[in-house]
């Protein structure tokens, strides 16, 4: 038998690449070296920045950062001490790239304008290429100018903040009328390099807080047992559901994503009871509500009641003692939302626990710890939760099976599965999204859909979900309704979700800052202003052997601002 013997030998080539770049730049913006050309994954790599043969990758100085270990180099802002060579060289053991930056600043003088309030700390910039003192001047009224005295050790008014360096920034403290004026900063040979204006203004008096014409209750529903009031509510509840996909998706496209939308809606439903004038539309607008809906407390109110078998939604007010609360507000949130108003107890920890215990009572433990701590700053907090517990109408096999699930990329993990050979549900391909859709009837009237992706790349996922409007899943699931049961081979994994997104950016992204900043809640509560200081989401989500299990909270904590 004749043996045949391979010898690899692995010759390293070790080579050097370099380039140099000219650029010119103005004082003031803002300037990023990238120390490769081109992109590349050197996860091994050495990088090291020089700046006129001075390593400054461990301590850059004044405005210059490096980022992403090393591979840019940023300056913001570009002054004139900036102006050099800068060389990159990242080294491996088959590598070595030099970049090489030669920044040229343009001397113009550094002119600008600025307006303060008073009593403010202003930075005036003034920055020499070389370590070097300035001279700083201030014009008079009649047009000469006046040298500053930075040597006055008892006037603290003004000073330099970088006494014996290049930087010869200017403080002025306390900014009073009479500062207003035009600043110069010269070298010791009369070269000007930086002009400032400065104009002090007394800051606006702030209006002082009123809830006049905005404290009447919310307006009755005139006619409940309209036909278009519950399908107006499920129409907005379909579009504000994908708008929350669509800015969830955008903010973590690659995790997993669970949210709760009718949690969210709940909560923001809640809040809208008492919110009035502009706040009230800017809510209106975030759920999707039409602003003449007047009946769309009522109707969350019955949603609530037609879900009860199968999906538990509750509210709570938590709510400091001193405060009075509205009371039609009140009456009205124990009319739609079923709320009993719980006092705040003096403990922070007490607090954390009487609201955690809610928590999971109403999600059925799915959710036992939702706050950590209660601030001693928070007067009040609106608290949604849900709880849905479906079971299959056609059971899986009780043998404990493991099979292979893919990973988004593209790795293979075993886990645990639910798996049946002849399964009856609905199954069709749904052309719109390009997926496969199956519907699996649960007990009551509810049923989970599951979406398949034409593969198990990234692009085809991604494909689905831009694809995913509310008009096109409400026609999915018309289309689905018609759509047979059939005889079909499932396995699908055991999963448990349990995921908090960010729920003050959704809020921001609703286009509901001004809840943090200046909302109208005169509704809910008309002695002070009233701000949301916080907002959370957390959702449950469990494939079992029995069924489908879900909870969800929102709680918004809301604080009180006084007039000084």
């Amino acid at each position: 038998m004749k043996l045949q013997a391979v010898l690899c030998i692995l010759l390293q080539l070790i080579f050097e690449l370099s380039s140099c770049t000219y650029l010119r730049v103005t004082p003031g913006s803002t300037l990023e070296l990238p120390c490769l050309s081109f992109q590349s994954d050197f996860t091994a790599a050495t990088i090291t920045w020089q700046f006129n043969g001075k390593d400054i990758s461990e301590h850059p100085y004044g405005s210059v950062t490096v980022k992403k270990d090393g591979l840019y180099l940023s300056i913001s802002p570009v002054t004139a001490a900036n102006e050099g060579n800068y060389v990159c060289v990242m080294k491996d053991d088959q590598v070595e790239m030099i970049r090489m930056y030669n920044i040229t600043v343009d001397g113009e003088i550094h002119t600008s304008l600025h307006h303060f309030d008073l009593g403010l700390t202003l930075k005036l910039v003034c920055v020499f290429q070389v370590v070097a003192n300035a001279l700083w001047f201030r014009e008079t009224d009649d047009g000469g100018r006046v040298m500053l005295n930075l040597q006055d050790e008892e006037n603290n008014k003004l000073e330099l903040l970088y006494p014996l360096d290049h930087d010869q920034t200017l403080i002025l403290r306390d900014t009073a009328m009479d500062d207003a004026g035009i600043y110069t900063c010269e070298s010791t040979d009369g070269k000007k390099l930086s002009t400032i204006y400065i104009i002090v203004e007394v800051p606006p008096t702030e209006t002082p807080h009123t809830c006049e014409g905005f404290t009447t209750p919310w307006e009755p529903c005139q006619d409940q047992n309209s036909r278009t009031g519950e399908p107006m509510l499920q129409e907005s509840m379909a579009e504000f559901s994908m708008k929350l996909y669509s800015y969830l998706r955008q903010s973590d496209p690659s995790g997993n994503l669970l949210f709760s939308p009718i949690s969210i809606s709940g909560a923001l439903s809640h809040l809208l009871l008492g919110a009035r004038d502009n706040t009230r539309k800017a809510i209106e607008r975030a759920v999707c509500v039409p602003h003449e809906f007047h009946c769309v407390h009522f109707q969350m109110k019955r949603l609530r009641e037609r879900m009860a078998s199968s999906l538990q939604m509750a509210s709570q007010i938590f709510y400091n003692p001193q405060m009075n609360l509205s009371e039609s507000f009140t009456n009205q949130s124990i009319q739609f939302y079923d709320v009993e108003p719980t006092r705040l107890l003096e403990n922070s920890e007490e607090n954390t626990r009487m609201i955690n215990s809610w928590v999971a009572n109403k999600t059925k433990n799915k959710i036992t710890q939702l706050v950590d701590s209660v601030s001693p700053s928070t007067q009040l907090i609106l608290l949604n939760a849900v709880s849905f517990s479906g079971q299959w109408k056609v059971k899986f096999d009780e043998k404990q099976k493991k099979g292979h699930f893919t990973k988004l990329n593209g790795d293979m993990v075993k886990v645990p599965i639910l798996f049946h050979h002849n399964y009856m549900a609905a199954m069709m391909f749904v052309v719109e999204l390009k997926a496969q859709v199956a519907r699996f009837a649960l007990s009551g009237d509810s049923s989970l859909y599951i979406l398949l992706p034409r593969s198990s790349k990234a692009a085809d996922l991604q494909h689905v979900e831009e694809k995913m409007t509310d008009t096109a899943v409400r026609q999915m699931i018309e289309q689905m309704k018609t759509t047979p049961p059939q005889q079909i081979e499932v396995t699908l994994p055991q999963i448990k979700l349990d995921v908090q997104p960010d729920m003050n950016i959704l809020i921001k992204k609703l286009g509901l800052s001004s809840l943090f900043e200046n909302p109208n809640l005169c509704g809910l509560y008309s002695e002070d202003k009233l701000v949301l200081d916080d907002a959370r989401h957390r959702a449950f989500f469990a494939l079992t052997k029995q069924g489908v299990e879900a909870g969800a909270n929102v709680p918004l904590f809301i604080g009180r601002v006084t007039d000084p």
